[in-house]
């Protein structure tokens, strides 16, 4: 079994046995065909390990057989990522199928197995909400309260504050006068504003007033805004500071113009790790191994290997001239052996 390169996975919509499978094929591709179709999923599929278990035939024998299977169409070498947690590796795979199959059939099943993988998990389900949440439409209030219901026949329920103990009522408003809504709290100062505020307490050099750090907030946010964290704008305002500072807000104001930092992806935008990516199946050329999209190699062969498949693998004979001169090239180095 292989482990965990060049395991055997059968295609799909595949023909059962008879024994006419593989019949217009060569005795020895014939041979091999039939040995690789009986092997079980996973099955290594490498050379070596397959002239193991093939003693008629050798290493070459068994490789141009493979080629001319894949040319043929029943089989094709492929590269897939396959990550382990943190990890990613590339394993090698052999999809075999007994009935042979066209390029366009191939291109179209293994774009299939790069969408098998970018398939991601089923979301879960939604998590429920909180106890004190409604429900997406509040029960009607009644129309005509009695007197005993009082405010308590409100629908919506009351959200426990901090300030409220538990077993404390809300106050009813007094009579003839209208309930008044919840104030919102009140906005603190924002994070570039406080950035501003720390650098007097860590350098009184830098001590900035209430309006002074209003005034440099909008030019200290937009640093923030830029993706840098508040340790780094700290670090350039504070960094090679004169030994007399006369006008803080001066100096932090030029700062904050000259060294503005280019844009940087926030952590909002980064792209979410969990989100499914198409990785693409890659097709390796079955004669040397050459990666490339399935498109592109089409029999399951590189351009050189397919030209050179094409012309049956045998060498131009020689230029008759050329046979000559060896052979005269030949004669003459026979000829100095003997005076020696």
């Amino acid at each position: 079994m292989a482990n965990p390169g060049y395991g055997k996975r059968s295609a799909l919509d595949q023909r059962p046995r008879t024994p006419q499978d593989f019949a217009l094929l060569p005795t020895r591709e014939r041979y091999v065909a039939g040995f690789i179709d009986h092997l079980p999923e996973g099955a290594a599929m490498s050379v070596k390990q397959l002239v193991k278990q093939l003693p008629l035939y050798g290493q070459q024998a068994v490789s141009t057989a493979l080629t001319a299977l894949s040319v043929a169409g029943h089989l094709r070498r492929v590269r897939c990522p396959v990550s382990a947690g943190e990890e990613m590796r590339w394993v090698f795979r052999t999809f075999w199928s007994r009935t042979a199959r066209d390029n366009e059939w191939w291109t179209t099943y293994l774009a299939t197995e790069t969408a098998t993988q970018a398939a991601g998990p089923e979301p879960e389900a939604a998590t429920p909400p909180p106890p004190w949440v409604p429900d997406e439409e509040p029960p009607p209030a009644p129309e005509d309260p009695g007197p005993e219901q009082g405010s308590e026949s409100a629908a919506v329920p009351q959200q426990r504050t901090p300030d409220q103990a538990p077993d404390a009522e809300p106050a009813s408003p007094a009579p003839g006068t209208a309930p008044t809504a919840p104030q919102a709290p009140e906005a603190g100062p924002s994070t570039a504003y406080l950035a501003l505020a720390r650098l007097g307490r860590n350098d009184h050099r830098l001590a900035l007033s209430a309006d002074d750090c209003a005034a440099l907030e909008a030019q200290a946010a937009e640093w923030l805004a830029r993706g840098v964290s508040v340790d780094y704008l700290t670090s350039a305002l504070t960094a090679g500071l004169p030994a007399k500072v006369d006008s803080p807000v001066g100096l932090l104001r030029r700062r904050l113009t000259d060294k503005m930092p280019p844009r940087l992806p926030t952590e909002d935008t980064a792209p979410d790790s969990t989100a499914p990516t198409a990785r693409r199946v890659l097709v390796e050329c079955t004669d040397c191994g050459r990666p490339g999209p399935p498109e592109a190699l089409p029999d399951g062969l590189c351009r050189p290997c397919r030209e050179a498949h094409g012309r049956g693998g045998a060498h131009e004979p020689d230029h008759p001239t050329e046979a000559a001169d060896i052979k005269a090239r030949m004669n003459n180095i026979r000829d100095l052996l003997r005076t020696v």
